[in-house]
């Protein structure tokens, strides 16, 4: 196991460096990344303090931005589907996917309230960054933009996501080991009362005699404390200090969660967008390891990619030719998606930081120490 499986750039653990015996083999970084090609980059704005004074702050926000193919300058299409397990929330280009079955550009996570001025300037970096002559007849640009709700920690009516941000997130993105926790679109986020925010995570898959990489990247913002589970343990019964919500609370909302999470999981197997959107339904299952049942308030959306067949999108002379996966072949692609959502969840609360945000609200991190003991009275035992 690689070091940047267990720990991230800056040297603080991730879940498996705590030992969570997650199965499957991961790729390199354990991280979208591991995916060839595919860069991430974060624009992360932390301002102020105290009471909240809307267009002042405080602020605790910001903007995640995945380039399924970097920043190459003659766009190729990325073969993709969309599934919502609950649609209380938004994520741009979605009719555009369901009826064509690809996108291009980068895909940007933020918070709710900043979804316009993100597809703008997502917009204005593919118009200004792409080859117009290769655009052909699909000479315009629509960025997939997805959100969740960070209005608890952060001045959301404020309106702090500015253009440059978008910018930075997009071209400051890399391949490799990467950030998670409060970063970028996940800066103000929580979930099952834990601080938490972005989290990634990948499985190598071998089909017949070549190795191919599933990768996940989640802005994780959903679930109440008592639901909350890892590899089959009911953490959130024992974790039970710091909790946003009480008893009477979960009877008074009807156990209905306030939040949301987008996954992005992508794929270089050669994948066909109907079971492009197959692989995303597994998202319900990845998620619903954690112990969520999707409730009526949450926005719980996945967007699946595929970056193999990269042929150009206009030009061809000729009937063009796709290779792809065969349906009995999925599988190890389903399983690896369901592992790599599960852990990129629980990653990116293991490398979240306790917050505080507007009028002095605070949200924990998850402690460490009390999450291995409990995994251990359970016989959840470390990795080797």
């Amino acid at each position: 196991m690689s070091d940047a499986t267990r720990k991230l750039p800056d040297g603080r653990l991730r879940a498996r460096g705590l030992g969570l015996p997650f199965p499957g083999k991961t790729g390199q970084n354990n991280s979208i990344t591991d995916i060839p090609g595919v860069e991430v980059g974060y624009t992360t704005l932390i301002e102020g303090s105290g009471q909240l004074i809307v267009g002042k702050g405080p602020v605790r926000t910001g903007v995640t931005a995945i380039l399924p193919r970097g920043k190459e300058t003659v766009p190729h299409p990325v073969w993709a589907a969309i599934y919502t397990l609950n649609g209380a929330g938004e994520m741009t280009c979605s009719h555009w996917i369901r009826d064509y079955g690809f996108f291009f550009g980068p895909i940007c996570l933020t918070n709710t309230h900043s979804v316009g001025i993100t597809y703008h300037a997502a917009t204005r970096w593919m118009r200004e960054h792409y080859n117009q002559n290769a655009l052909g007849i699909y000479n315009w640009a629509m960025p997939v933009v997805a959100e969740t709700y960070d209005g608890y920690l952060n001045d959301i009516d404020g309106f702090h996501v500015r253009q440059e941000h978008v910018v930075a997130a997009i071209e400051g993105a890399t391949s490799g080991p990467i950030a998670e926790g409060n970063v970028g679109g996940g800066t103000g986020m929580k979930t099952y009362e834990f601080k938490a925010g972005t989290g990634t995570a990948s499985r190598v898959v071998r089909l017949q005699d070549e190795e191919f990489v599933v990768g996940a990247l989640v802005q994780s913002n959903f679930g109440f404390r008592p639901q909350f589970t890892i590899l089959g343990v009911p953490v959130g019964r024992h974790m039970t200090e710091h909790v946003m919500f009480t008893g009477e609370d979960y009877v008074r909302h009807g156990m209905q969660e306030a939040g949301s999470i987008i996954v992005i999981v992508g794929t270089n197997a050669p994948m066909l967008p109907l079971y492009l959107e197959r692989m995303a339904r597994r998202m319900a299952i990845g998620i619903g390891r954690t112990g969520t049942t999707g409730s009526d308030y949450s926005s719980d959306i996945c967007l699946a990619f595929s970056t193999a067949n990269p042929s150009p999108r206009t030009g061809d002379t000729s009937i063009g030719a796709l290779t792809y996966t065969p349906s009995d072949w999925l599988d190890p692609i389903f399983t690896a998606t369901v592992q790599s959502i599960e852990e990129a969840i629980v990653n990116a609360m293991v490398a979240a930081e306790t917050m505080i945000g507007c009028d002095d609200h605070k949200i924990v991190a998850i402690d460490h120490d009390e999450l291995c003991e409990i995994m251990a009275r359970y016989n959840r035992q470390p990795l080797d």
